[in-house]
């Protein structure tokens, strides 16, 4: 698992600078699933969040349809993206490391949404990342990426051991 330098997050030039896979997997993951929410190439994702516990740091935003999951790596199975993201993490912390999953219920691209998260909005970064984003899904080969994870990806939605359940945030009714 990439670290990044002390000091690059909190520099809005270096934070820019970093190439796509790094600057959307270091802190704009949420920018990069909401703009494939916003244009999905395939209908039936949605975003999921992993929330770490006990104030670790680890936080990550992707979109799944629940099989296969796709994030700043492009497509792979959601399993195994969970797996590598808490062995990865783990290792950093080890002992105790653990998370939360949840169905994100919050607009990924507003700043009035993401900063009480402790995420920027798209307004709150050097350049527009939006755009940024959007080529970054323009370039891939989605029809032969997700097809490529889905033949690795188990047919059911239960969680590996290990990985806690996935918990379902629903908004409240307004009936």
């Amino acid at each position: 698992m990439y670290a990044l330098k002390q000091g690059i997050k909190s520099d809005p030039a270096l934070r820019w600078d970093l190439p796509d896979r790094i600057f959307f997997g270091h802190g704009a993951c949420h920018i990069l699933a909401g703009v494939f929410l916003e244009y999905p190439p395939f209908s039936g994702f949605y975003a999921e969040r992993i929330i770490p516990g006990d104030s670790f740091a680890g936080n990550h935003i992707y979109v799944t349809d629940g099989h296969i999951a796709f994030d700043y790596r492009g497509y792979s199975a959601r399993l195994r993206l969970l797996e590598y993201h808490q062995m990865g993490w783990s290792r950093r912390y080890a002992p105790g490391w653990n998370c939360t999953i949840e169905r994100v219920d919050f607009d990924l691209l507003d700043a009035c949404d993401l900063n009480p998260r402790k995420m920027l909005g798209p307004d709150q970064y050097l350049r527009d990342p939006v755009p940024r984003a959007q080529r970054f899904i323009q370039r891939i080969d989605h029809h032969d990426a997700a097809a490529k994870a889905a033949k690795t990806a188990p047919m059911c939605h239960a969680p590996p051991i290990n990985m806690p359940t996935m918990r379902t945030m629903t908004p409240p009714s307004t009936t």
